[in-house]
């Protein structure tokens, strides 16, 4: 008994020891599809091409995403020539809280920035494997990592790193 004890023991420990080594290849824009509230699908191929992205993992009621559109808006002029795509997990039947926010922080006045869920399929959470929102990956204009931030950074960092991309 004791044996087979051990034995389901290293099992275990071995699957977890592998499970922590997985790390996800972040370098590329992930293979998204978003609902937006228009009820439209948008992928990486409605990206337009040779122009830098930010993608933006969030949650409609979390103070953090909030403060940081918040933040973003008086300088939107320095994110002009990136184009914002900003992703949830909100369910499909919750549209309404995607157009809430959208209406709340007037979005709809930014043609870069497309908004949407990726219901229940946590194709872009796991991708980046976020824990917490919002998540910020920025990509250049060859769709390659420029950097990923799991907290969010300062304006001026964002910004700084908008411009490399």
């Amino acid at each position: 008994m004791k044996k087979l004890l051990l034995f389901f023991s290293l099992i275990i420990i071995t699957g977890c020891t592998q499970a922590q080594m997985v790390k996800q290849d972040i370098t590329k824009i992930p293979p998204f599809k978003i609902l937006r509230p228009d009820s439209t699908y948008f992928t990486p191929a409605n990206l337009k091409k040779n122009k830098p992205v930010m993608i933006i993992y969030f949650s409609p009621d979390c103070s953090h995403c909030q403060h940081l559109v918040y933040e973003m808006k008086p300088e939107m002029k320095q994110f002009g020539d990136i184009q914002i795509v900003m992703v949830t997990f909100t369910d499909f039947t919750m549209l309404k809280m995607i157009k809430n926010f959208t209406r709340d922080f007037d979005l709809a006045k930014y043609p870069n920035i497309t908004v949407g869920t990726e219901g229940h399929t946590y194709v872009v959470q796991q991708y980046y494997q976020v824990r917490t929102t919002p998540y910020i990956a920025v990509y250049d204009h060859k769709g390659k990592l420029v950097k990923a931030y799991d907290k969010v950074p300062s304006m001026n960092e964002l910004i700084a790193t908008v411009k490399k991309a």
